[in-house]
């Protein structure tokens, strides 16, 4: 049977091979990330033999600006134990472009990270089952994922392992809220530290600011500002319409948790009416009109300049405008982040629990020469000396240990604070997380220190001045106290929509593609549109994502969310 599919699927790969080379220079990503040596605990760490040096071809539809082949010190250190060199490519653009050309030519690095279309590599038989592998050649490996080995399976029909999850932590626990709706420091002090639940009380602050003070440093204060560049719209403009109307991340689906259909999350009338107070924005004259023409390095410099009151983006979206803001003097321009919602019918669900969201990873290829090796290369990552490694660096150079603590130097931390790019590239802790099996933050490990260096006690102690002095006024100690908390939801049993794979023969693929390109021009249209003719233009933009067969697209989903349902929860 399985056979008989993938030589039905030929032909849709060399068709999608086509589209992506007619399509060529557009970027689209799907949604998108980013080490010592005592703490052992024990025999999990299995290469104690010296091994033969051995280069490992690997590629990732992500971009990674910081990779140093291997060069930094944790690179080194990696070498050092396991003789293995990762010789990587990474997607310049951080899109999913070159897989089918790559699929279609039957020629593979050892390793693949494929983001949501590993479908590919399975349908066609390019990734290996790693059942046997793993429980021949990988007991650590089985350890971190532990009793969601099970979710590991590939589908109903077929229960082999295929990929290692590493876009998401095993056990991970979201210590802090990263937030959608930003505002500057500096702004809330001058109000007073206004009451920010909904986005009219968003809106009223950014006005009564920018009214006030209609330029700083000599530049036009700009009240909100967003980033539609490529895959970044949906950060930053379309995905924000279900957070703040009271729903989490499934990616461009909302999934009724009653009967688990599927749908264009635009569809909701709670979203419209999100877009309608952004299109009141832009009448208003309190949006960036840029806003849907810049860049993303246009973005972060008007960001850095200080001239910008409000951002809606994840923390991480503008993250090297943030280090710029300390690094002028302007930290009381950096942000704070709050739950708003449309309105107050609704909480936000960023902290729904998901349970563990296995999906993206890496797969072992057809063309690996030596499958066992990479398995326990694999497998020393995920040991405890390899976690402590990855995520903390090397004893003595990055982290001390003190009364049995691992303790991160003032020196060091400053770096990796405010110098996070160039410190990254230099000692390469943290570069190597999303690419492997890892634990999650507030894990600890056999020596009871935490496997990553995020957890509260540094999260509190890094937070900013005027960080530290709005959550005082907010009587909170960390953003996250802010947000409605994990208990308040129920367990979703499809743990987020966006992972699941598609079979590269559905009908699914193509149809996205074409709901993609009209959703990021018509989205845009109806923001900047007269708000006369809101109406008609959102209610056209429906019309439009069911003439491009949407409607079957999501009768199609709504079947893979429901055997995914099954496949984790029997």
């Amino acid at each position: 049977m399985k056979h008989k599919k993938r030589l039905s699927l030929l032909l849709a790969i060399m068709m999608m091979a086509t589209f992506v080379l007619a399509a060529c220079g557009n970027s689209d990503s799907n949604n998108s990330a980013n080490g010592g040596e005592e703490g052992n605990g024990g025999n999990d760490t299995q290469q104690e033999e010296k091994l033969e040096p051995m280069t490992m071809t690997y590629y990732s539809a992500d971009s990674n600006a910081n990779w140093a082949n291997m060069q930094d010190a944790v690179g080194k250190k990696l070498t050092e134990k396991t003789g293995i060199t990762i010789q990587a490519e990474y997607a310049v653009d951080g899109s999913n472009q070159k897989l089918p050309l790559m699929v279609a030519s039957g020629e593979y690095p050892d390793l693949v990270f494929a983001k949501g279309d590993a479908n590919l590599f399975v349908d066609s038989g390019a990734f290996i089952d790693l059942t046997d592998l793993i429980e021949e050649h990988a007991p650590n490996i089985k350890k971190v994922y532990g009793e969601y080995m099970s979710r590991l399976k590939w589908s109903n029909e077929d229960e082999a392992i295929y990929v290692l999850p590493t876009l998401a932590a095993v056990d991970h626990q979201a210590l802090d809220a990263g937030g959608t709706f930003q505002i500057q420091h500096e702004v809330l002090k001058e109000l007073g530290y206004p009451e920010l639940k909904t986005v009219k009380d968003y809106e009223n602050a950014l006005k009564e600011y920018a009214e006030k003070h209609p330029t700083i440093d000599g530049q036009p204060t700009i009240p909100l500002t967003l980033n539609a560049d490529g895959w970044r719209i949906m950060i930053s403009v379309t995905n924000p319409a279900f957070i703040a109307t009271g729903v989490s991340d499934d990616g461009e689906y909302y999934i009724d948790p009653e009967t688990t259909e599927a749908k264009l999350h635009y569809k909701r009338p709670e979203e419209k009416e999100y877009f309608r107070w952004l299109n009141h924005m832009n009448a208003e004259g309190l949006l960036d009109k840029e806003t849907f023409v810049q860049k993303t390095d246009q973005y972060e410099a008007k960001i850095s300049s200080g001239r910008v009151l409000g951002v809606i983006d994840q923390e991480w979206g503008f993250g090297n405008a943030t280090n710029a803001l300390r690094s002028s003097g302007k930290e009381n321009r950096t942000y704070a982040r709050f739950p708003i919602q449309l309105d107050e019918s609704t909480k936000d669900a960023t902290f729904q629990d998901t349970g563990y969201v296995a999906g993206w990873g890496v797969g072992i290829t057809t063309s690996a020469k030596d499958p066992v090796r990479i398995i326990k290369f694999l497998d020393y990552l995920a040991s405890e000396e390899g976690q402590v490694l990855m995520n903390w660096g090397i004893e003595g150079e990055h982290y001390n240990v003190v009364d049995g603590k691992r303790v991160i130097p003032e020196d060091v931390q400053e770096r990796k604070t405010y110098d996070n790019a160039n410190f990254t590239k230099e000692t390469g802790i943290g570069l190597y997380n999303a690419m492997f099996p890892r634990y999650g933050d507030g894990v600890k490990d056999s020596t009871g220190n935490y496997y990553t260096t995020n957890f509260p006690e540094t999260i509190i102690e890094n937070y900013t001045p005027s960080a530290k002095e709005t959550l005082k006024a907010y009587g909170a100690e960390m953003w996250k106290d802010l947000w409605p908390k994990q208990e308040e939801f129920e367990v979703k049993p499809w743990g987020v929509a966006y992972n699941i794979p598609v079979p590269s023969d559905s009908n699914i693929n193509i149809t996205y593609k074409k709901v993609e390109e009209i959703t990021r021009k018509r989205i845009p249209e109806v923001i900047l549109a007269d708000p006369a003719k809101f109406d008609a233009l959102y209610d056209q933009f429906i019309k439009e994502l069911n003439d491009a067969g949407a409607e079957k697209m999501e009768q199609e989903y709504t079947q893979l969310v429901r055997e995914r349902v099954e496949l984790w929860n029997n």
